[in-house]
């Protein structure tokens, strides 16, 4: 000011602009047309007929010494047009006003100079106006000007940008070293947790075994020991009533050396041939042992529950040996000494089961009426398309897009079986296991969400290793089961896994479909005596057979056999099954599998000596059970008679020799005709199914959320490399665009940030459908078994949380340094983590409710959609929608964010800059709760998608 001053002669008052004109250069500054070309409107002193040196850029002029000038006259511009001179330091003379303005606060503009190579005066762009010879380079002209001058004046030195990248560099070695470690190295984390887990689980086994072998010896003698009293209670007698005779030789001598000899021979005859001698395992079973084990609410650290089951399995095990030819009342002997829970009942009665398909005449299923029964094993078998698969669906209620017709009895009582859910079991054909986790962490997992939950901890690892060690799985319970892309397990053991899963729950009915399906003989040989195991107990057992061997075949109690068009050929004991067939005509030849001759005839590969047409059958079988017979099946009685018709009339009453198999679904029919109701209401039967009548309470949904919780980290610790490989491309992204979008101080970093939300939407967007969409077919399984659904959100969810909060700082450690943007890297973290937040719960809503093809296009073409709709401000269709976008949002949120950083001088830039883009400085707040709220409301329609979805 001093300066500017003395270069004046003291009149820098005449020089200095009045409001009026500030007010007009702002005016003309934002009106249309002003702001490109760069020229203000003609005024009272710059205009056609009046034009000074003053109204060059960077010069002004003075109004004349002695006039007195209103500096907060706002509406008349004074006269300047004399001593036209250079504008001063610290201020700038815009071209067409002969006055200066101060620069505002934070800004030095100095003086230009020409260059002479092109004809600029620099630092700033205009040139020396044609025609003024005298005329010289003045000080500022334009605001973009001053922009660039003070840029020149406050930028970073080059130094300090070199330091800036270095650090970017280090920091991206360090991030790509660590990336290294955890994608070498993260399977060490569980590996060593299940060595030392494993270990102390060897130690318990070892420890029951050195228990189990002292207790044997120690009953071996106490056994000798008895025998041998008996012996010399005996002896004694004997020779009592020898010594009067013999009174010269000496007796005892030779009766000890005698004794010694029976004693050490019985120990001998003991420790060879243990189970010769009564009450050897009982001792053991039951008085030694259980009186000192505790109990399972005593114990508390890992390997008293280790040795506690292994314990009671040994013991079944001992008792099992003793009674080799199990019964049932055997079974219910032994748990009053081995301590099995006694599991409810279930008894599953179907008459006229039929399932249609919806808006099509065409019957799946039709007429199956039967009954399964508690501690019996029942296969159905059936050439290919027989319905065998659909008649579990429809027994179960899971026949999605079918209408179900007839009547399903549990227990006699007209209830739906979905009530049922907790205590029943269903095996999928497919094997529907995670592939990531071990075989015990499956069948642990399913054992914690289904068991009672009021059940001890130890009573659930003794149910886990009993199943584990009933299935043949405890070679490979440490071993992961495998995907597609890693190979775990054979198939056969998968299988079992598959089996198992619903084994641990201990369900009172277990239906399988296929369970055997890809197995060996000895491996079908080994599941079918677990599942017969099961069935000692008291469980309702159904599965699905294709041709099983003979031995196989014998090992079950009944049989349905389904023929095409899903009717009942036979339905009842397998004994009967060849009886049954002989009757009408169809006898087994020789060294022929008998189902699998069955199964040929319903198939019409073959055709019986007798001429029965495999079409009748099914028809045969109504008429043997007095059951009705439907209108356009009566057609295939014509012809009936001589073998093929014994046992059946046209009238379809039953014969005497078919009275037996009739009584096994026959009478139970007429029995229940009088006390069930055949028509229901559909409401009713629908609040019936959301009841839950198993009596079984499982865990609370906080339980299973922390046990959903531990299954999904140990899932995401084993699928580290992955995240690495995710983080890698995030620090690639970041370092590309950092690069690539330099900060411009007019759009205050727009354009990197625009290449910023799109980047990270579409990468945290893919990321984010792995949730989900990889885990479809586990998750209908586990809510068709009773689990918690919200449970199973909320831990994916959970978890997903940390790449949330890591992921921004991954990509903000490269883009920031490359970069370089004025606001901090606070700033631009908060609105990472709610855009990335917004972004996943998107990709969830995409995850589910698509396929993972459709959903991955979605989630590329979204951010890129809605980025361009974001950077539309016309006022249009376009314009309104982008307000509703959450690209928009984060945009404007990061430009806010960077613009709070340009003050003083830029004050005028960025309203203007703000102000065309539509964004306002006060929104930074409310565009990160927009993009909260929506990222939450996105979870909950996801949420909502997940539970209302059905299994295509």
């Amino acid at each position: 000011m001093s300066n500017c001053a003395k270069r004046t002669n003291g009149d820098i008052g005449q020089r200095i602009c009045t409001a009026a004109e500030i007010k007009f250069y702002f005016n003309s500054f934002f009106s249309k047309g002003s702001k490109k070309s760069n020229y203000l409107h003609p005024n009272k002193n710059c205009n056609l007929s009046s034009w000074v040196s003053g109204c060059e850029p960077g010069w002004a002029c003075s109004a004349g010494k002695g006039v007195k000038v209103d500096m907060k006259n706002s509406k008349d511009m004074p006269t300047r047009v004399v001593d036209c001179q250079s504008c001063c330091e610290g201020f700038f003379c815009p071209h067409g006003l002969t006055c200066m303005i101060p620069c505002p606060l934070g800004a030095y503009c100095p003086l230009s100079v020409l260059n002479k190579t092109t004809g600029v005066c620099d630092p700033y762009h205009y040139q020396l106006p044609a025609g003024k010879p005298n005329h010289t380079c003045g000080g500022a002209d334009l605001w973009a000007d001053i922009v660039r001058c003070f840029k020149l004046a406050t930028c970073v030195p080059k130094s300090a940008n070199q330091n800036i990248t270095a650090y970017g560099l280090l920091i991206f070695a360090g991030l790509g070293f660590l990336l290294i470690i955890i994608y070498n190295c993260s399977d060490q984390v569980l590996s060593t947790r299940e060595k030392r887990q494993a270990k102390t689980r060897e130690q318990a086994v070892q420890s029951v075994r050195e228990t189990q072998a002292r207790e044997k010896w120690k009953s071996a003698k106490e056994t000798a020991k008895k025998h041998a009293i008996d012996f010399q209670t005996q002896f004694s007698r004997t020779f009592s009533r020898v010594k009067s005779k013999r009174e010269d030789t000496n007796p005892s001598a030779k009766g000890k050396k005698k004794e010694k000899g029976n004693l050490t021979k019985m120990m001998q005859e003991i420790e060879a041939n243990p189970e010769e001698h009564d009450g050897f395992h009982v001792e053991i079973g039951d008085k030694n042992i259980k009186k000192h084990a505790p109990k399972g609410k005593q114990l508390h650290t890992q390997s008293q529950m280790f040795r506690y089951a292994y314990g009671q399995i040994e013991r079944e095990k001992a008792m099992q040996e003793q009674n080799k030819n199990l019964t049932f009342s055997g079974v219910i002997s032994m748990a009053s000494d081995v301590e099995i829970r006694k599991r409810p009942t279930i008894e599953v009665a179907f008459k006229d089961l039929t399932l249609t398909l919806k808006g099509k005449n065409k019957h799946l299923l039709r007429c199956v009426t039967g009954k399964l029964s508690p501690g019996r094993v029942s296969a159905v078998m059936g050439p290919s398309g027989a319905g065998k698969t659909t008649f579990l669906s429809a027994l179960t209620g899971k026949a999605p897009g079918c209408r179900v017709t007839g009547m399903v009895l549990v227990n006699g009582k007209a209830e739906p079986i979905q009530a049922y859910k907790k205590i029943i079991g269903f095996v999928p054909q497919d094997d529907i296991v995670h592939g990531n986790l071990t075989v015990e962490e499956n069948l642990w997992f399913s054992a914690s969400c289904r068991l009672s939950a009021d059940l001890p901890k130890p009573d659930k690892i003794l149910v886990v290793e009993r199943v584990i060690e009933s299935l043949g799985l405890q070679p490979v319970r440490d071993s992961l089961v495998g995907t597609v892309e890693k190979r775990g397990i054979s198939g056969g053991q998968r299988k079992r896994v598959n089996v198992g899963l619903e084994m641990v729950m201990e369900p009172s009915l277990l239906i399988l479909d296929e369970p055997t399906s890809g197995l060996d003989s000895s491996s079908s040989q080994l599941l079918l005596r677990a599942l017969r195991r099961e069935a000692l107990e008291g469980v309702n057992i159904c599965m699905v057979v294709h041709q099983p061997s003979y031995t196989l075949f014998r090992m079950f109690d009944d049989l349905i056999l389904l023929a095409k068009g899903g009717l009942t050929a036979y339905h009842g004991p397998v004994k009967k099954v060849e009886e049954y067939f002989a009757d009408i005509g169809i006898t087994v030849p020789d060294r022929v599998n008998p189902p699998d001759y069955f199964i040929d005839i319903l198939e019409g590969i073959l055709k019986p000596a007798s001429g029965v047409h495999y079409k009748q059958l099914p028809v045969r079988w109504m008429l043997h059970n007095a059951y009705p017979v439907p209108m356009d099946m009566l057609q295939s009685t014509e012809g009936l008679g001589g073998p093929a018709g014994e046992g059946s009339s046209h009238d379809g009453m039953p014969s005497e020799a078919g009275s037996e198999t009739q009584s096994f679904a026959g009478e139970f029919w007429q029995d229940m005709k009088s006390n069930v109701e055949f028509k229901k209401d559909n409401m009713q039967h629908n609040f019936l199914s959301m009841v839950d009548l198993s009596g079984r309470t499982t865990p609370g949904i906080l339980r299973q959320y922390k046990y959903f919780l531990g299954r999904v980290g140990k899932q995401r610790l084993r699928e580290a490399r992955t995240q690495a490989v995710d983080y890698l491309i995030l620090l690639l992204a970041g370092i590309c665009l950092g690069t690539l979008a330099k900060v411009s101080d007019e759009t205050f970093g727009a354009v990197g940030y625009t290449y910023t939300v799109i980047a990270v939407s579409l990468l945290c967007k893919i990321a984010a459908l792995r949730s989900f969409s990889l885990d479809k077919l586990h998750y209908w399984r586990e809510r068709g078994s009773g689990m918690s659904s919200l449970a199973y959100f909320l831990s994916k969810d959970t978890i997903d949380h940390f790449n949330t909060l890591i992921k921004p700082i991954v990509y903000l450690s490269m883009f920031y340094f490359f970069n370089n943007p004025r606001s901090s890297i606070y700033d631009n973290y908060i609105v990472l983590v709610c855009l990335v937040y917004c972004v996943t719960g998107i990709a969830y809503i995409l995850a589910i409710a698509f396929e993972a093809g459709p959903a991955q296009l979605w989630s590329v073409l979204l951010p890129v959609v809605l980025t361009l709709v974001a950077t539309r401000n016309d006022g249009g269709l376009a314009g309104k929608l982008s307000d509703i976008c959450y690209t928009k949002w984060a945009l404007e949120a990061f430009v806010i964010s960077n613009a709070k950083r340009y003050r003083g001088v830029w004050l005028i830039t960025r309203c203007g800059s703000l102000l065309e883009n539509g964004y306002d400085l006060n929104h930074w707040n409310r565009c990160l709760i927009l993009l909260g709220l929506t990222g939450l409301a996105s979870r909950v329609v996801a949420f909502i998608v997940l539970v209302t979805c059905q299994r295509r």
